[in-house]
């Protein structure tokens, strides 16, 4: 962290006690961030507060002094049971819920809280069981949390903090449902204190915190720009074929530091990151597809400097504080403009410096437009030269180990997957088609040089080749002969009726019978 996003404030100078005062200090916190600044007077004293800042800038650290200090200063609810959390944090990420968490230990671990992280593609067993347990502090997504909450392994009846991190994010994913069916289980607002922050406070956010909240605090750090004041931005407009080769051949020219790729889709994450490794670097991708324990395993790596590259889509977009992320490329413009704004946050991160590079594509540029209203500022171009599409050689890498490579990955994700997202085999013969054997082309058999005779003929080929026969001929078509009659008619008086036979179908017999029928029969049987 660098002095410049520090405030001359020190935690010392609130109301924080002594044990979790000198965790700060062996975690290498002594002064705030602005937003840290901003809300702690009033979080500490038991307000409510709705905090905006950018991505970045220690929202984490505020909420988590927050709740801690209360747990340990005031004596729980009457009503809790040993094995009851007294505070719930909600992330709408798994990678954000675990980032927290690791956040919280750091200096709480010798504070005797129990923390409980709970989040979805794990063993779910296991978290059950340590729910089970007890927690003070329980870390959690929404989705997995109602399950538990549904089942009765916890109850959250004696919670008195309740923290919504990245609430905009969780409206965006769908959560909006959950957050109210978890939020009806806390006790009332005014009996418990709840804590939102978030790096946007759309109306619709607004809305949720004056409904669930008891007189929230609206605190927002003001900036003069939505992105990060020291992130330098630039924009290519290449073609989709020249996407990447120019990415490779900014990346070969990095010199120091680690990149961050963001795409829109998983398809697009195997293919750049194949791309990358047949480059010469080493590669970890962040997706949806992959297991949670490959993403846990690639995201440490990638910390600890193992891999250069880490490829993802907006699953890794919020929450991730990386050191050392120099670079942020933005393969494909986001759908959403607060997006841009969270992917290239992953950068310059804490007052310190880099660069975001977007590319857009004749299929992504139409949002452009958004992007530039929503930062209030245009991004400065660059144009694509043919110099610029040549990579920088670089040295071959040692081959990954077993199961590290992206081939390796993306085959355990398809051997993983359903049966009915995994498509067919190679090699295996398509499934036989709906339609009937008549619509089907026919194979290219070789046809026998007899023909066959006519009375083995379908009745459609003997139409098919007296038609042809009259097309070769030019005869036109004969118009049909109008009907003869096929009866003569006899007196009505006459007992029977006498038919001369003529050649007839079966149709006009029955009509002949019809008629017959009728002259015998009276018109008024009431008479």
């Amino acid at each position: 962290m660098t002095d410049k996003a520090l405030t001359d404030i020190a935690f010392s100078n609130f109301e924080i006690t002594p044990p979790l005062l000198q965790g700060l200090e062996q975690a290498g916190f002594s002064r705030c961030t602005p937003i840290q600044a901003m809300t702690l007077p009033f979080a500490l004293s038991g307000r409510d507060v709705a905090g905006q800042a950018q991505t970045g800038t220690g929202k984490t650290l505020a909420f988590l002094i927050a709740t801690m200090n209360r747990l340990l200063t005031r004596p729980a609810l009457a009503n809790r049971k040993s094995a009851d959390p007294r505070a719930m944090i909600l992330a709408p990420t798994r990678e954000l819920a675990i980032q927290i968490a690791k956040d919280a230990e750091k200096f709480g671990a010798a504070l005797g809280l129990r923390f409980a992280l709970v989040y979805g593609g794990v063993d779910y067993d296991k978290q059950k069981a340590m729910l089970e347990q007890g927690s003070d502090i329980i870390i959690a997504t929404p989705g997995r949390l109602i399950d538990y909450v549904k089942q009765g392994v916890v109850s959250l009846h004696a919670c008195e903090v309740c923290v919504l991190d990245e609430a905009d994010r969780m409206f965006d994913l769908g959560f909006i449902k959950d957050l109210r069916y978890l939020l009806r289980k806390l006790p009332v607002r005014t009996e418990r204190q709840t804590l939102l922050f978030s790096a946007t406070l759309s109306h619709r956010v607004l809305e949720l915190a004056y409904e669930h909240m008891n007189d929230p605090e609206k605190l927002a750090v003001e900036t003069e720009t939505v992105t990060a004041a020291r992130v330098r931005q630039l924009l290519y407009f290449p073609a989709m074929e020249e996407k990447l080769p120019l990415l490779i051949s900014l990346l070969s020219r990095t010199v120091d530091g680690r990149s961050m790729v963001f795409v829109n889709t998983k398809v697009w994450v195997e293919r750049v990151a194949r791309a990358l490794e047949k480059a010469h670097f080493r590669v970890g991708v962040l997706s949806g597809d992959v297991p949670q324990k490959k993403h846990q395993s690639l995201l440490a790596k990638f910390q600890r400097g193992e891999l250069d590259i880490l490829v993802a889509t907006d699953v890794a977009a919020r929450g991730l504080h990386i050191d050392g992320v120099s670079h942020v490329f933005n393969f494909d413009l986001p759908f959403e403009a607060p997006d841009y704004v969270h992917r290239i946050g992953r950068t310059a991160r804490l007052g310190a410096e880099g660069d975001a590079i977007s590319f857009a594509c004749e299929l992504y540029a139409q949002g452009l437009p958004d992007i530039e209203s929503y930062i209030e500022q245009k991004i400065p171009t660059a144009p694509v030269t043919a110099e610029l599409l040549v990579a920088v050689p670089r040295q071959p890498l040692a081959r990954p180990a077993q199961g590290d490579s992206i081939a390796d990955i993306f085959n355990e994700v398809r051997a993983n997957a359903p049966a009915d997202k995994r498509g067919p085999k190679s090699g295996s013969r398509a499934p036989r088609s709906d339609k009937p054997r008549t619509d089907r082309p026919r194979a290219d058999k070789p046809r026998s040089d007899h023909p066959r005779p006519a009375s083995s003929r379908s009745a459609p080929d003997q139409n098919r080749q007296g038609q042809a026969a009259a097309g070769e001929a030019g005869a036109r078509k004969p118009r049909r002969p109008r009907r003869t009659p096929h009866e003569t008619t006899v007196p009505a008086t006459a007992a029977t009726a006498a038919v001369v036979k003529s050649p007839q179908s079966p149709s006009a017999i029955k009509r002949l019978g019809s008629r017959i029928k009728s002259w015998f029969t009276p018109s008024n049987p009431a008479r």
